[in-house]
């Protein structure tokens, strides 16, 4: 019980730097006239096709043979639109967590999870290339560090990638299965540890996930002391503007956390910026500020290279979506963070928990049609159709009455917002 409790403060603290990230790089892009006409520029086209909703019979959006363009109509673009609103509301909103139910989304709206995935790493690197203002990190960035962890990560993601095109390539419902298994895992593990905290909080418990139960606040824990003790060659040295010769690290460690960041990207299509920031604070004993800017070009690159190099190339990117994500999360992250400053934070954590929850439910009732479909269970069509159905309706009921409140909050509370504006 100890042990996954470190881990959800683990996930969780990097779940929030994550979307510390985001936010500041949907600030950057909303914020420079030049990019929000790159992107308008980008979208025109689509959605003049949708509006002409102009199109013959195509393989079905994320088929085994779809390579983009492929299907496409008005109603997809809009729920690319939407599942990116909803990313950005919880994410700005809450402060973490928006990143994980893009994936899911995008499945229960009929997006193959291998197209799914590719599309969601595709939207993290178009985003972050627009937006990330790189040249004010560069001071903190740890060149060796960063070096030695994309090694890592680029490995990470070519073995994630191949996983899962050899897993569509045998049988599109094994990648299916696959992805859904590993979305429900860790959503329930994250969702159920953050409604007892939720609970607790709600009954007066002092306990408080936001706390740092890892160390003190240089991140060197007892675990990042060992890892900094074992001297494998070559070592890297870091940090030496703020500890006197600085702090070392065998390179073959970062390497190895680079290639778990990249293989749960390339698998999951999240980026890998939840994981990298407490690894490297709780696990590799780096400062937080050295750890902003390496991040930052850990995300670019993992992003970039997974999305690109093991998912667009072999058509498993659907450009269009991952614009209309971008849209819908550029508004909705503003209006989160916006509504942050009138909700009791208790209804927030509450709200985290559900979401979550509501992601790993969805994918769940997911599972038993799969199943069925593999004939591993001998389950009557009707009854998982039916449990895929409950599980779609569950999750868009959640994410439907979370944006209508967050919405809500922010009419109602515009005059205030302005003033303290």
């Amino acid at each position: 019980m100890h042990f996954g409790r470190q881990l959800y403060d683990f996930l969780l603290s990097g779940s929030r730097a994550y979307a510390a990230w985001d936010l500041e790089v949907s600030t950057s892009i909303l914020r420079s006239r030049k990019k929000l006409l790159m992107l308008l520029a980008l979208a025109a086209p689509i959605l003049m096709v949708c509006l002409a909703e102009a199109y013959d019979s195509h393989e079905m959006l994320g088929g085994k043979s779809a390579y983009a363009p492929a299907f496409y109509t008005t109603t997809i673009f809009a729920a690319s639109i939407a599942v990116g609103l909803a990313a950005g509301l919880i994410t700005g909103c809450i402060g973490a967590g928006g990143g994980f139910i893009i994936t899911p989304a995008l499945m229960a709206v009929g997006v193959k999870g291998i197209l799914a995935v590719g599309t969601d790493l595709f939207h993290i690197f178009a985003k972050a290339i627009m937006g990330t203002t790189v040249h004010k990190k560069l001071g903190n960035v740890s060149v060796k560090l960063a070096i030695a962890f994309l090694a890592g990560s680029i490995m990470g993601t070519v073995i994630g990638g191949a996983i899962n095109k050899g897993l569509y390539n045998a049988d599109p419902l094994l990648s299916e299965l696959f992805i859904s298994t590993i979305y429900a895992v860790l959503l329930a593990f994250l969702g159920f540890y953050a409604l007892f905290d939720f609970l607790k909080a709600s009954r007066g418990s002092k306990a408080d996930s936001g706390g740092d139960a890892h160390g003190g606040p240089a991140g060197m824990t007892g675990l990042s002391v060992k890892m900094q003790s074992l001297a494998l060659p070559p070592m890297i040295t870091f940090d030496e503007d703020l500890v006197p010769g600085g702090r070392r690290i065998s390179g073959w460690i970062v390497a190895g956390g680079g290639v778990i960041v990249g293989l749960l990207a390339a698998i999951m299509g999240v980026g890998g910026g939840f994981v990298t920031f407490p690894m490297f604070v709780y696990i590799f004993g780096v400062s937080s500020m050295t750890t902003v800017g390496t991040d930052i070009l850990q995300i670019i690159f993992t992003a970039g290279f997974a999305s690109i190099g093991q998912y667009a190339i072999y058509g498993y990117v659907f450009y269009t979506l991952a614009i209309g994500m971008l849209l819908g999360s550029l508004l909705g992250i503003q209006v989160g963070a916006l509504t942050t400053k009138v909700v009791k934070g208790i209804h927030i954590r509450g709200f985290y928990a559900i979401s979550i929850i509501a992601g790993f439910v969805n994918r769940a009732a997911a599972l038993p049609k799969k199943l069925a479909e593999l004939e591993i269970v001998n389950w009557p069509p009707e009854l998982v159709n039916i449990i895929q159905d409950v599980g779609n309706v569950v999750f868009w009921i959640v994410v439907a009455f979370f944006g209508v409140w967050v919405f809500s909050k922010f009419f109602l509370n515009i005059g205030k917002l302005r003033g303290e504006a």
